[in-house]
C-alpha cells in the first residue's frame, strides 16, 4: 500500500481496531478518544463528528485543533520504525497515534502515555 493510499483511508474505517486492540486488553474507548484528543485537539464532540463523516488521516491531521507539542516526547519503535526517525509529516502523526495506542494496549498508565 502507498502512502498516498494508507493517508486516504478513513480514520473511522480504523478507529473500531484501535478499541477493539485496546479492549482485548481490558482498556476502554474511552482511554482511545482521550488520547485521540490529546494528539490533535479535537473535543469529544469533534472527534464523533470527524468519524462520523469519514475523514480521512491525512484531512483529520491537517485540520486538528491543535496538535500537541508534547507529541515529540513519543519515541520508540512501531511497525520496526523508530518514530522519532520518520521523516514525512504525515507518516510520523500516524505513527505516533499507533505508538500511543500500542502503550495503551500493553497496559502503560494513562499519564505515561500522554506524557504527564
Amino acid at each position: 500500500m502507498t502512502k498516498h493510499r494508507i493517508f486516504s483511508i478513513s480514520v473511522a474505517s480504523v478507529y473500531p481496531h484501535y478499541i477493539a486492540k485496546a479492549e482485548k486488553k481490558g482498556r476502554t474507548k474511552a482511554e482511545v478518544d482521550d488520547i485521540f484528543r490529546w494528539l490533535t485537539g479535537y473535543s469529544q464532540q469533534q472527534l464523533e463528528g470527524e468519524l462520523a463523516q469519514g475523514t480521512n488521516f491525512e484531512d483529520f491531521f491537517a485540520q486538528a485543533p491543535q496538535l500537541n507539542p508534547a507529541r515529540s516526547l513519543i519515541t520508540g519503535v512501531v511497525c520496526g520504525i523508530r518514530v522519532e526517525n520518520i521523516e514525512e509529516p504525515l507518516m510520523r502523526e500516524l505513527r505516533y497515534l499507533d505508538k500511543l495506542i500500542d502503550e495503551l494496549a500493553r497496559g502503560k498508565k494513562m499519564e505515561k502515555i500522554l506524557r504527564g
